[in-house]
């Protein structure tokens, strides 16, 4: 297979310095809102902030990928004292949970790192420097990948059924 030179975005998390103020939320919500800015509605980031308020800790973590089925992952951390479960710090968009799920349609919603801006909004906005963007280039492989748009659909399948996705496609081919 084919390697590549792909430029690869991270976000590095410093959670010793985050106070929970939940402002990278509120920019990722309003800056992925259609029209832009137009809406705040916290459940539509893409960042979440995982608490314990009682211990003061908080954690930042970012949608990452699709996951169709339920992991197999029970694991439990103990940090501090205070027990985690392995989902917790899970990235992943899957079935067992309503964690970064668009609210109305429940399509799965994946950090993009602000496509189209500069630097993500939740690094420009964060006051205490808990997120730092990194950019690197990295020899990957180079692999076909399931296309946004199909996992969106497949997720309205698995939500709705197929003959209901095919007609309101025909009616929205329709006003086109």
């Amino acid at each position: 297979m084919a390697k590549i030179k792909k430029k690869i975005k991270t976000i590095k998390i410093d959670a010793d310095k985050c106070n929970g103020c939940r402002g990278c939320e509120i920019i990722c919500s309003a800056y992925h809102a259609t029209p832009r800015y137009s809406s705040n509605n916290p459940a539509r980031s893409r960042i979440q902030i995982i608490t314990n308020r009682l211990e003061n800790k908080w954690l930042p973590v970012f949608a990452g990928e699709y996951a169709p089925a339920e992991c197999m992952g029970r694991d439990k951390y103990v940090i501090d004292g205070k027990e985690y479960a392995e989902c917790d710090f899970c990235r992943a968009v899957c079935p067992s949970r309503d964690l970064f799920k668009e609210p109305d349609s429940g399509l799965p919603l994946k950090c993009d790192m602000c496509e189209g801006a500069e630097t993500p909004k939740c690094v420009e906005w964060c006051l205490n420097d808990v997120l730092i963007y990194e950019e690197r280039e990295e020899e990957v492989e180079d692999v076909a990948r399931m296309d946004d748009i199909e996992i969106g659909l497949a997720s309205m399948v698995d939500k709705f059924g197929l003959e209901k996705v095919k007609d309101s496609v025909a009616r929205l081919s329709k006003k086109a």
